[in-house]
């Protein structure tokens, strides 16, 4: 039978609602991910290959109305600029927003991922921290879940394959907080609730694109992050 002392603890454990914020932060960034003609793949390939990706970098970060200005190419003939829209009065769209696109990605790459659980009085934003809960890398979090309880708490998918036959990307890369969430339970916080979820895309980096717990998914209320810079690709499939 449960002493007195364990039944006040139990009643304390189950009172409720309590709230955890949950921040993940690191390196990661944002991808876009377009579909480019044979030709198009055929004039940017031996560029960057050969001088960097600066001038494709520079075609892409222009706008449609600003003449971008390039280190190692004169012009970009007319094949090439795969982010003008023949339908479209041949309106050049924003990387962000190509009318090939086929892929998005936007997060913290999962190697280097760190989080932070803390609890605080309420949902509100600015809530009063109330104690640590834990911070760590998240692969050392899921392999020391691992150790401890034979489960992980890390889910891995690999973006699904695309039919596009040449590709461009553009890479804007960030650092600081990608994920901000609260979690609202009736007990303590079980560590073994706990799901992130990965994606790895067609650059090979593992992103992480969603935060669960107990089976629901924790709504991100926003990131903090800092520009580091533009890199840029094209291939073939």
């Amino acid at each position: 039978m449960a002493t007195t002392e364990e039944k006040q603890e139990l009643v304390e454990e189950l009172k409720g609602p309590r709230y955890y914020r949950v921040l993940i932060s690191g390196y990661g960034g944002e991808s876009a991910y377009m579909q480019i003609s044979k030709e198009a793949h055929d004039f940017w390939q031996p560029i960057c290959e050969e001088n960097g990706d600066s001038d494709l970098v520079a075609y892409m970060l222009s706008d449609d109305d600003e003449e971008p200005e390039y280190e190692d190419v004169t012009s970009v003939p007319t094949p090439a600029q795969f982010l003008n829209n023949p339908d479209d009065d041949n309106y050049k769209h924003p990387w962000y927003e190509s009318y090939t696109e086929f892929e998005h990605s936007w997060g913290v790459e999962y190697g280097s991922a760190h989080i932070t659980i803390e609890q605080v009085e309420s949902a509100d934003y600015n809530a009063t921290h109330v104690k640590d809960i834990l911070a760590e890398d998240v692969d050392e979090l899921n392999d020391r879940i691992i150790e401890d309880n034979e489960t992980e708490i890390v889910q891995m998918d690999v973006c699904s394959a695309t039919t596009a036959d040449y590709i461009a990307q553009l890479y804007s890369s960030e650092k600081g907080t990608f994920f901000d969430g609260i979690i609202e339970t009736t007990g303590s916080f079980d560590v073994q609730k706990l799901q992130i979820r990965t994606m790895e895309y067609l650059n090979g980096e593992d992103t992480i694109t969603e935060v669960m717990y107990n089976g629901e998914s924790v709504d991100n209320l926003g990131g903090d992050t800092n520009g580091k810079g533009y890199y840029a690709s094209v291939w073939k499939a």
